[in-house]
């Protein structure tokens, strides 16, 4: 044994075993970025047969968002894009009509332009919600074979149009509508091709607003009853290949499987559907009203421009747009044809049971919950048996297999402990103490460089009283031990992440067998053994850990100034990073304590050097900005006008911004005290309730003597009853409200009831409550009505008066989507392109701000 030490002594072991540690990440990283050669001919080479070409589908993009511009439901540009995809899909009709006579294909398209209002509720964030929406719009296609029985069962394929209003959304979601549209070229132009089921494409042109696009197919439109299944296309990023994040049926999967270039995994499924990440897609009104299974694909690479000005086509990565499009093609070719599911998911369907995941380059495997619990168990007792039959003679001697493997448990749980505990330890002195919170920001594998060697700290730490007292082989096995215990536990409750475990189980077994081969005579195990187990759970980790951390690393950063995002980011580093080595508790105990103690000495300066590091850096720079709200609000109720200053994030600085704002634009020398944030702050309503992240400041602003304004005057903003009857002895009051908002869109209106019934819903809160409804109305749509009744309580409400804070956006009032047109945008637009000029230069460029020009008051009914 000590001849052996002394050849492989830490330092060397560790050299030894560097390549495992550094190649296998790298290759998970050049993996990940894979992207297909962006094409630009519309056919093969020397062929006749179609392609899907990058080159179209970015210059519809590139013609949604640069040309026509922010898309944001209400505005006059969004009615442009509505226009425009009239005149492409009646294109495709006419092409398809030409085809018909000339071929005589089976084959049929039609168009439909489908206008309608309606209200739904929309709960999220632990809020309640309702939405109503007045003449919106979406635009629909629908290829088939032209029977009866082809367009019976029908595929459906979904994005989304319009864009949100920060962003000109040439990702999100511009490029999907040049995907769909790129598809039905591709398919249209195939020689002989003919569906055996309808396929109907969707470009539904209301989806930032609350899904209200969907809710109105999904619940107005003949067609949509025909839907079986539904392929949906969003962007949360510009960059890396397309992410299959929600998959609701085993028929679905199945499908998925026949893409070329799959990429998705039960773990981001889990995720999503845990909740965990705070957004959500159209797939939810397909879900809940039509009641079908599909899949939900996004990007969801540099999700730093998601919802930002920078969402445009020269920031989307090359091959995004083919790997989209030709996954795309190849799921709607498979769902048409005679081999679909599609007609087998008419009775409906079941949630799945099935584990998938994509690994190194295209390969995607898939088995049910039933074959991994049979799997994962014999592979748990498998283990128990190779265990007793590995057994070493444990340190103290003569205590037996199970004592030995019991001390080995607690020693391997409290270094997991120790990987968790230490790196929130550094986040609390990065944010309490240095107060440098969110310096990990600005890239998605920083956090790796802050948390991850006191990851480590920790676990060697932990490990420093059990030297010598647990035997190296037994660690080693007691290793093996619990990632088959931990994979066929968190499988029997139906967890399908529990592959993670198993994948790095299954090999470490079959290492444990031949280790005996490569062993020494003293029961030591080979460090080649090492090597060898070490292989699947790094590669497997850094798979996981990459697009993880691409997505949770900008989102966390945005969770609002209260989240503890930095305590988030080091949990997430943790669990990502200890299944990566499962045997860095074994190797720790090779060597003695004297070689542990120069280890933590090391791992602690290397600690402190990072944390240094990151002290000195800044989290923003010009491509991954701080996101602030500016709005300038105009009370009519008042007359007075305030400018509304929030930021979506906890990082150091904003008050002293906001400070040096109120000093350059505003009345006041110093920065009012923030805002509380609630339910009843009514002057940020037009973004609740993703508000509750805002950590707001309220600036007055001085209004010239001769100011009238124009919304209490010819485009008045107003809230009144038009119909309005009490019942005192029933204790009710039935009233209709109509709301005039001519130049505003997204109004809100926001009051205190006990609401008995009402247009939209058929089950409001049995209590007296707060509700917040929200509008959004196809352009030129100036006002809309409610009906409800309420009930006159003596303890809340005696004479059953409505107190109404309202508020909406000035159609001509956002920046920068509006500076084409700011003469119409008055004194907020005026503001505004000072202001923005300011903060560019003020900051650097590192600031996005999102500036609206806002109107509001208050109405007694």
């Amino acid at each position: 044994m000590a001849s052996h030490r002394r050849q492989w002594g830490a330092l060397s072991s560790l050299l030894f075993l560097a390549p495992v540690f550094i190649v296998l990440p790298l290759l998970a990283y050049r993996n990940h970025r894979a992207l297909p050669e962006p094409e630009y001919r519309l056919f093969k080479p020397g062929t006749n047969i179609p392609q899907i070409a990058e080159s179209e589908i970015l210059g519809v993009a590139r013609f949604l968002s640069e040309d026509i511009g922010y898309r944001t439901v209400g505005t006059e540009e969004h009615a442009a894009a509505d226009q425009w995809m009239v005149i492409q899909v009646n294109k495709i009709k006419e092409q398809c009509e030409n085809i018909v006579a000339k071929t005589g294909r089976k084959l049929q398209c039609e168009v439909s332009r489908q206008e309608g209002s309606g209200h739904h509720r929309f709960d999220m964030m632990g809020k309640r919600l309702y939405k109503t929406y007045n003449n919106l719009s979406n635009i629909i296609v629908r290829i088939s074979d032209g029977t009866e029985e082809g367009k019976e069962h029908a595929l459906l394929v979904n994005a989304h149009l319009d864009s949100t209003l920060p962003s000109p959304g040439a990702a999100d979601d511009a490029i999907s509508v040049g995907v769909m549209l790129e598809c039905m070229r591709v398919l249209l132009a195939t020689p002989d091709w003919s569906p055996r089921h309808a396929i109907i494409f969707l470009f539904n042109h209301a989806e930032e607003c609350l899904q209200d696009g969907s809710h109105l197919f999904s619940t107005q439109h003949p067609w949509a009853s025909t839907a079986r299944a539904v392929i949906n296309i969003e962007a949360a990023g510009t960059t890396g290949r397309e992410l299959l994040f929600q998959a609701t049926s085993e028929q679905m999967i199945e499908a998925y499987s026949h893409v070329p270039r799959p990429y998705g995994t039960v773990f981001a499924n889990e995720i999503f559907s845990s909740g965990i990440i705070l957004s959500d897609t159209d797939f939810r009104q397909f879900e809940q009203y039509l009641n079908i299974s599909g899949l939900d694909m996004a990007i969801v690479g540099n999700s730093y421009l998601y919802h930002m000005r920078k969402d445009l086509v020269e920031n989307i990565e090359p091959g995004v747009a083919q790997h989209m499009g030709e996954n795309a093609l190849a799921l709607i070719s498979y769902l048409a044809s005679d081999k679909s599911p599609i007609p087998d998911l008419a009775s409906g369907y079941s949630k799945p049971r099935t584990v998938y995941f994509t690994y190194i380059g295209r390969l995607f495997f898939s088995y049910s919950f039933a074959t991994a619990k049979i799997i994962y168990g014999l592979l748990f007792l498998a283990s128990v048996g190779l265990v007793k039959f590995t057994f070493t003679e444990p340190i103290p001697k003569g205590s037996g297999l199970w004592t030995a493997q019991g001390h080995a448990v607690k020693a391997t749980c409290l270094g997991v402990a120790g990987t968790f505990i230490a790196p929130n330890v550094v986040a609390v002195l990065m944010r309490n103490v240095l107060h440098k919170n969110l310096s990990w920001f600005s890239d998605p594998l920083a956090p790796l460089l802050l948390y991850g060697p006191a990851c480590l700290l920790g676990a060697l730490v932990s490990q420093y009283f059990f030297i010598g007292k647990i035997h190296e082989r037994t660690a080693w096995t007691n290793t093996l031990l619990m990632q088959t215990f931990v994979a066929f536990g968190l499988q029997w409750m139906d967890i399908g992440s529990a592959a993670i475990f198993f994948m790095s189980a299954l090999p470490l077994f079959f290492v444990v067998l031949v280790d005996t081969l490569f062993a020494s005579g003293s029961g030591d195990v080979a460090l080649i053994s090492y090597a060898l187990g070490q292989v699947f759970p790094v590669l497997t980790s850094s798979l996981i850990a990459i697009p993880t951390l691409e997505v949770f690393v900008p989102l966390t950063g945005r969770m609002g100034a209260e989240a503890p995002a930095d305590h988030i980011i080091a949990i997430l580093v943790a669990i990502l990073g200890a299944p990566a080595f499962p045997l860095a508790i074994p190797l720790m105990h090779r060597f003695g304590k004297q070689a542990l103690l120069r280890g933590i000495i090391i791992t602690s300066v290397l600690a402190a050097a990072s944390i240094a590091f990151f002290s000195a850096k800044a989290p923003y720079d010009d491509m991954h900005q701080k996101r602030i709200f500016i709005l300038h609000m105009e009370n009519v109720t008042t007359s007075e006008q305030h400018l509304h200053l929030a930021a979506s994030d906890g990082a150091p600085g904003f008050e002293i911004l906001v400070d040096s704002i109120v000093r350059e634009f505003g009345t006041t020398e110093h920065a009012p005290a923030p805002v509380d944030m609630n339910d009843h702050n009514s002057d940020w309503d037009s973004l609740y309730p993703f508000s509750a992240f805002l950590t707001p400041f309220k600036v007055p602003l001085a209004v010239p003597k001769n100011y009238v304004s124009p919304w209490v005057n010819e485009r008045k903003f107003s809230i009144y009853a038009i119909e309005d009857e009490k019942d005192l002895v029933g204790g009710t009051r039935s009233l209709k409200i109509k709301i005039d908002h001519p130049g505003l869109i997204w109004t809100v209106i926001a009051f205190d009831a006990h609401v008995l019934k009402w247009d939209l819903d058929d089950n409001p809160p049995d209590e007296f409550a707060r509700h917040h409804v929200k509008e959004a109305s196809f352009y030129g749509t100036d006002s809309y009505e409610l009906n409800l009744v309420i009930k006159i309580s003596p303890e809340t409400n005696p004479d059953g008066k409505l107190h109404i804070n309202y508020m909406g956006l000035q159609e001509k009032g956002i920046w920068p989507a509006k500076k084409a047109v700011k003469e119409q945008g008055g004194a907020a637009m005026e503001l505004f392109e000072r202001l923005d000029s300011w903060l560019d230069k003020t900051t650097g460029g590192t600031v996005d701000a999102l500036l609206m020009g806002c109107v509001g008051g208050v109405e007694e009914l």
